[in-house]
């Protein structure tokens, strides 16, 4: 049930001069480097792509999250990923 309540909540995604993204509706940041960053959002998975990423900002009680850096793309896929967690879908991801 509290899933419900979570994918119906709002999600907001700012770029600025793809140096600067904040995300809202963010639950978990699975994985991270200075090239790629996935993070389970409630609305799906969302993966990261660039250079030089860092997570400036994170706080997971009111789902945000601020990354700099030089963002080269921004990718959601379905959610699903607690189901897959410890198979290759990371190691997939990340060649």
């Amino acid at each position: 049930m509290t899933d419900k309540v979570q994918t119906n909540r709002n999600q907001n995604i700012i770029l600025e001069n793809r140096e600067r993204l904040s995300i809202s509706g963010v639950e978990h940041v699975e994985n991270f480097n200075e090239n790629a960053i996935i993070i389970l959002t409630n609305k799906g998975i969302l993966n990261i792509k660039g250079h030089s990423l860092n997570i400036s900002k994170l706080n997971l009680d009111d789902g945000n999250v601020l990354i700099e850096g030089t963002i080269n793309g921004i990718t959601y896929s379905d959610k699903g990923l607690s189901s897959t967690k410890g198979s290759g879908l990371l190691s997939k991801m990340f060649k």
